[in-house]
């Protein structure tokens, strides 16, 4: 009979595989050539960080995954999607203690969300505040990664054709 991991493993595999795919998500997302498959993954891989930070990690853990999430839809073109987990996550962000850097990012994918929507309004509101809290991050690495993924938001919405 196989042994069973202890309560304390299962914790620690929960972590490792919740930084493990938030971390492959974000590098995938930025992807310069990614294919339909590479999109799969990457929806899985935010899905998979989610449910791992659900069981390793705090509720700040939590809006970061669902922030990671709101991001993923709207590269995707899953506007609906979102806006729902940029809406939670910037919830959490402007409720609870948090760093600069979560704030800014909030309203980017806020941002984001937005644009893929075509909510013109919506979207200005947040890419303007994205930009003054990315600007005014303290650090200047977290400043330069934040910057690096704005500089991928729309800069306006989205126009689909019918």
């Amino acid at each position: 009979m196989t042994e069973q991991p202890t309560s304390e493993t299962i914790a620690q595999m929960h972590h490792w595989f919740a930084v493990e795919c938030n971390n492959s998500c974000w590098n995938l997302m930025y992807k310069a050539d990614r294919t339909p498959e590479d999109d799969r993954d990457l929806l899985y891989r935010a899905y998979a960080a989610a449910y791992h930070w659900s069981y390793a990690g705090t509720p700040l853990n939590g809006a970061r995954a669902e922030l990671t999430l709101a991001n993923v839809h709207s590269q995707l073109d899953h506007s609906d999607l979102a806006l729902h987990y940029a809406q939670l996550s910037l919830d959490y962000f402007e409720n609870n203690d948090c760093e600069d850097w979560d704030l800014a990012f909030g309203h980017a994918a806020m941002a984001y969300a937005a644009a893929v929507s075509g909510d013109a309004d919506l979207h200005a509101k947040h890419y303007i505040e994205a930009k003054r809290r990315g600007e005014a991050i303290a650090n200047e690495i977290d400043r330069t990664i934040f910057m690096e993924s704005f500089n991928q938001v729309p800069t306006e919405v989205i126009r689909r054709s019918l």
